[in-house]
Order: C-alpha cells, then sequence, then structure tokens
C-alpha cells in the first residue's frame, strides 16, 4: 500500500507523520532536524514511499536536496496552501501541523514549490548581503541627519565622497556632539567599505556569466537586475509560457470573481518580492534614463498617457520579466525592434 509522509521542520527537532492511502495515521515520531536522522526514521517505517513534503521555510532547501540525494521522494509545499489548510485546526502544536501536512501530501491539493540550486542560492546570499549592508549604510546616514537637524544643522544634498568632511564642517562649533557623531561616521565608513567589496564580487560574477550578460542587452538591465533574475527565476524551463513570470513574481492584478462580481484589484505581489523590486526598477530606468526610441519604451509611454506612470512602470516591468526569460531560454539577446503585443 502507498504511503505518504510529512515533516514539519523546527530548527532543533523535526515531527515526523506517515499516513497509508486511506489516511490512517501509521507512525509518529520526532527526530533531529538533520537529514540522516529523518532519513533513518522514514526508509525504517514507510518501504512504499510515494511522496514526502515539507512546508517552504529556511532549512527546506537544505533538508530537500539532502533527502532527495539519499533517494526520497520529496515535494516542497507552498506555504500559503499550507497555511489555509493547518489554519482549520483548532490547536496548533507541532504534531498536528505534521499531521495535516501529511493529509496535504496524500490528497495532492497543494502546490509544489521549485527547490533552487545551490549555485543560485550562494548567488542570493551575495544579493541579500549587498542589500542589507547597503541599508544599513543608509539607515546610519539618515540617523545622523536626524541628529543633525535637531540642531538646526542641515546638511543637504552632499556627495558621498563629501559627506564626513561636511559633516565635521558643521560640527566645528559642537564639541559634545562631535563625540557622539564621529563613532557613527566610522561605522559609516566600514559598511560603505564592505558594501563596496561584495558589489565589486557581484559585478565580476554578472560580468562572467553568459546568462546575466545576455540579459544586460535589455536597455535598463545591469548586473544587478540580471542576477537577481537569475537567482529567482533559476530554471526557465520550468515556466510553460513566458507569460507566466510576470504572475509568478506578483506583477499580475488580483481578480474577484463570484456570482454578479467581477473585479480586478491593485498587483498581487506575491513570490520574490527582490525580483519584483528589481524589475520595476529596470522599467523605471527605461522609461526615464534610456534615451533609445524603442518600441517597447514607446508601447510604456503609451500606457503612461492613458493610465499614468505608476501604472505603465508595472506593466513595463511584468513585460520584461516575459522578455528576459525567453532571452534565457532561447539563448538569444535583445533585439531592439521588439514590439510589445
Amino acid at each position: 500500500m502507498p504511503h505518504y509522509a510529512a515533516l514539519d521542520v523546527s530548527l532543533e527537532t523535526t515531527c515526523i507523520c506517515i499516513v497509508d492511502a486511506e489516511g490512517a495515521i501509521l507512525v509518529e515520531k520526532k527526530a533531529a532536524s538533520d537529514p540522516d536522522a529523518i532519513a533513518r526514521v522514514l526508509t525504517a517505517a514507510a518501504a512504499d514511499l510515494v511522496r514526502c513534503g515539507l512546508e517552504a521555510g529556511p532549512l527546506s532547501p537544505w533538508l530537500h536536496g539532502e533527502l532527495a540525494r539519499r533517494g526520497i521522494p520529496m515535494v516542497c509545499l507552498e506555504t500559503r496552501h499550507a497555511k489555509a489548510a493547518l489554519g482549520a485546526m483548532r490547536n496548533k502544536t507541532d504534531r498536528n501541523d505534521a499531521r495535516g501536512l501529511a493529509q496535504l501530501v496524500r490528497t495532492g491539493w497543494f502546490r509544489a514549490v521549485h527547490v533552487k540550486s545551490s549555485e543560485s542560492q550562494e548567488l542570493r546570499a551575495l544579493l541579500a548581503g549587498r542589500k542589507l549592508l547597503h541599508g544599513k549604510c543608509l539607515d546610519v546616514e539618515n540617523q545622523i541627519r536626524g541628529l543633525l537637524k535637531a540642531f538646526g544643522l542641515r546638511l543637504g544634498l552632499v556627495a558621498r565622497a563629501r559627506y564626513d568632511r561636511r559633516v565635521m564642517e558643521l560640527l566645528v562649533e559642537q564639541p559634545r556632539l562631535r563625540v557622539v557623531v564621529q563613532p557613527l561616521l566610522r561605522a559609516r565608513a566600514a559598511l560603505w567599505a564592505e558594501f563596496n567589496t561584495l558589489h565589486l564580487l557581484l559585478l565580476r560574477t554578472a560580468r562572467k556569466d553568459p546568462v546575466c550578460r545576455r540579459l544586460m542587452t535589455v536597455p535598463g538591465v545591469g548586473p544587478v537586475s540580471s542576477m537577481t533574475f537569475k537567482t529567482g527565476v533559476d530554471d526557465p524551463a520550468r515556466f510553460s509560457r513566458s507569460r507566466l513570470v510576470g504572475a509568478h513574481f506578483g506583477l499580475t492584478p488580483r481578480r474577484y470573481s463570484s456570482g454578479e462580481i467581477d473585479r480586478s484589484g491593485a498587483i498581487s505581489k506575491v513570490g520574490d518580492a527582490m525580483v519584483r523590486e528589481s524589475l520595476y526598477e529596470a522599467a523605471h530606468i527605461m522609461l526615464t534614463r534610456v534615451q533609445a526610441d524603442l518600441p517597447l519604451k514607446r508601447w510604456a509611454q503609451g500606457i503612461v498617457r492613458r493610465g499614468g506612470p505608476q501604472r505603465a512602470k508595472v506593466a513595463l516591468a511584468r513585460r520584461l520579466a516575459v522578455v528576459l526569460q525567453r532571452i534565457w531560454r532561447d539563448g538569444t539577446v535583445f533585439d531592439p525592434r521588439f514590439e510589445a503585443a
């Protein structure tokens, strides 16, 4: 008889539940959140294991890959579907969650999540670290501006290279405040130095990557946007149609249709937020900075006249997702004569 299993993973332990084809619970155990410990329980308890599911989370890529290498048929469950199913339970415990996930795996009422390759996860770590340092740099700068503003000292627009000098000029007659701000300036300098290290590493990686070089032939798409899109998609063949890429990254409107009601709302904003933001930034650059007369840009400018710049940038970002996926899948480069359908 076929068996189905589910894992409710936490940092230290994992609850394992195995059910048969009728939904009867056969095994309930706890094991350490380690692939060897989990594999021992699964192989000893279920010889006819059809599927083993776990909810997408921080440890999911690692456990999914390690258990799949040990011959266990793994599937990663989409978190929204799992939350909706488990929300019907009165009591939330790890044991109940494992039971509910096992029933989801058995019935097939779930959406499988694509587990990214190790290369994509490493590149995403580079992007995430770079973004974190950039945000912290801006936080420190804004904190310094706020401290100075409280004393009537306005920093104004200043180049990054002259930032420290300008701050110290304003603090000539403020010795006590200077003692407070100087450590912040040193922290800012250290953060920018580490950010530049990761940024240069990202530029070198994108320059050597053939996929990123092809994606960067699209006006407005630079090294950061191309690398973000590459790590977000991971495998272009997993989309049966290119038009699905925009919806996957939350760039299509929500729709509510029931009875006599049929309305469209704002974009769904599901999926990878980092990819969605990079596509929007690329669309903004194409509309505002690219000087070439491109049919794709003219198409977006028509939407600007009809619906405003915000809607046009979202539509252009959705179109860029389609273009980038086709370029990657077909092994081509951007054709400036491309007409948006």
